[in-house]
């Protein structure tokens, strides 16, 4: 596992507030829907990305990264591990301060690409199993 104590601390407190979760939909049945849920609790903007764009958790949906029209803070990866790594890139090509891949999402080249660009990057873990750990 990618993600420490740390970094995930750095991510959920330090580096801002807007999280834009690549995969949330309206389906409440994915992981994906659940852990929004716990952002939203915490303070977080969470911007769902996905093909469809729906509005979900009341915040508009984009179609991709790069259709968000606000600075985005954080990515979150819900895509499969051989969809993770553009995801990542785009990340950096927008701006976006950390990418975090979710539980099950290890994509170790596209690791090193975002940190040598510069973005802090968590991989493997969860943030709603991680910021209720902080206290």
């Amino acid at each position: 596992m990618d993600g420490d104590a740390a970094t995930i601390r750095k991510i959920l407190t330090e580096l801002g507030d807007t999280w834009a979760v690549v995969g949330l939909s309206t389906n409440r049945g994915r992981a994906a829907y659940g852990v929004a849920e716990v952002l939203q609790r915490y303070g977080k903007r969470v911007v769902p990305v996905h093909p469809k764009a729906e509005t979900v958790h009341g915040e508009q949906g984009y179609a991709s990264l790069a259709d968000i029209p606000f600075p985005v803070d954080v990515v979150d990866v819900f895509v499969n591990s051989d969809l993770a790594g553009p995801v990542a890139d785009e990340a950096v090509r927008i701006g976006a301060r950390a990418v975090w891949f979710q539980l099950g999402v290890v994509d170790e080249e596209a690791y090193d690409r975002t940190r040598a660009s510069g973005l802090d990057m968590v991989m493997d873990r969860c943030p709603a199993i991680e910021i209720p750990r902080l206290g």
